[in-house]
């Protein structure tokens, strides 16, 4: 403790602070649409906040002091907007089981230290393919919303632009504060659905089916090990950190696995916010960065602890809003996606296939389209990585001349 308050600074804090908030700016409402999509009453999503908030304010608070890194973790954003398009057609009880098979095969991976070998042999682009597939239909929503209100959509999207320019980093809660005020100053905010009260964690028994294993817990996996870790510890190494993987993501995944029963869908590395605590505007001395994972960490305990009082906040906000809100949030996290998935001219056509299918929301044999989309586009990976063999064959069959 006396180490903690000794490297205490404002700037790293503040960085903490920040980082926490802009986390709940835009993911926590892709959790209120998978909500609504799948029916969740009030206590089962006040719960559902509790887990997830609990969870990354207590590891971010144990590893940050552990490593003397700042270690930030979060909630799984894509595995959140998978379960917009999957908890409609299954049982919450279901989905519980598909989070506690998912963190045993993520803890799993995390003790053997398979990671860097496992993420070395799985396409990358295919991956982040079916990622983009995910996330397509929130940026989709963000247009779509102007016409339910034009003018409080495009106010929130002028925002996003002006600050992307100028300031990027507070982008999304700059977008958050305008997009409140004008439902505040236009009487839209429903005042009545707002409660002050705490959360109370929720036993949900978890069911186990293979579809939905298939369904939710491969992708899930995917996207944890693809879509958080890694972009998660290339913040840490690219600020200098040198914490070992194994040992963050077998803590996340034990973390994960005791809260699923309440609803936590995923607990994984930061990387977006975390780049907020581990650069020089968090402190110059990168060995007292590590306050600022502390102080992310108070904060996400403190909001969790009133998770009750969070649902009730943003019910009370319009469906455009909320919309408008993550389809902004997620901009960034699209294009990062894209950009991934075409990097590799190699895997181009397998990766598009990928995006296209997951982005299509088809079914078939009650498997979903992010399953579909991976086999689709890990067959079509293999199958054209055999033409320059079957050429090479030709060619050495051809007589000299």
């Amino acid at each position: 403790m006396k180490t903690l308050l000794r490297d205490c600074s404002l700037s790293a804090v503040v960085a903490g602070f920040i980082a926490t908030v802009i986390s709940y700016a835009g993911p926590l409402v892709i959790i209120f649409q998978a909500a609504k999509a799948g029916g969740l009453p009030q206590d089962v999503l006040s719960s559902w906040v509790w887990t997830i908030s609990i969870g990354s304010g207590v590891l971010g608070i144990l590893l940050s002091l552990r490593y003397k890194v700042p270690i930030i973790i979060a909630w799984s954003a894509p595995g959140s907007a998978l379960l917009v398009t999957m908890l409609p057609d299954i049982t919450l009880n279901e989905a519980v089981g598909a989070y506690v098979v998912t963190s045993v095969v993520v803890l799993l991976v995390g003790l053997s230290g398979a990671f860097d070998r496992i993420i070395n042999r799985l396409p990358a682009a295919i991956a982040a393919g079916m990622l983009a597939g995910i996330l397509f239909r929130f940026g989709t929503g963000l247009f779509i919303s102007i016409k339910e209100q034009p003018w409080l959509v495009l106010a929130m999207f002028a925002t996003y632009l002006a600050f992307k320019r100028a300031l990027p980093r507070y982008a999304v809660l700059a977008v958050l504060v305008v997009g409140v005020t004008i439902t505040v100053a236009s009487g839209e905010l429903q005042s009545e659905a707002l409660v002050i009260g705490l959360a109370t964690p929720t036993w949900i028994a978890p069911e186990f089916s293979w579809q939905v294993m298939l369904n939710i817990a491969f992708p899930l996996v995917m996207v944890a090990l693809t879509g958080q870790f890694v972009p998660g510890m290339a913040v840490l190494r690219n600020d200098g950190y040198s914490t070992p993987a194994s040992p963050l993501i077998s803590s996340s995944a034990l973390g994960s696995l005791l809260l699923a029963p309440f609803g936590c869908h995923g607990l994984n590395l930061a990387a977006i916010t975390a780049a907020i605590c581990t650069g020089r505007e968090a402190h110059e001395n990168p060995a007292k960065r590590y306050v600022a994972g502390v102080s992310g960490g108070v904060v996400y305990l403190l909001l969790g602890v009133f998770g009750a009082t969070l649902v009730s906040i943003f019910t009370a906000f319009p469906p455009a809003l909320i919309a408008a809100l993550a389809g902004l949030a997620l901009l960034a996290a699209i294009s990062g996606a894209l950009s991934a998935a075409m990097a590799m001219p190699a895997d181009r056509e397998a990766a598009l296939i990928t995006f296209l299918v997951t982005a299509s929301g088809m079914s078939f044999l009650d498997l979903s389209a992010a399953f579909w989309g991976l086999i689709f586009g890990i067959a079509a990976h293999l199958f054209l990585k055999l033409r320059p063999v079957a050429a090479n064959h030709a060619e050495e069959r051809q007589p000299a001349r």
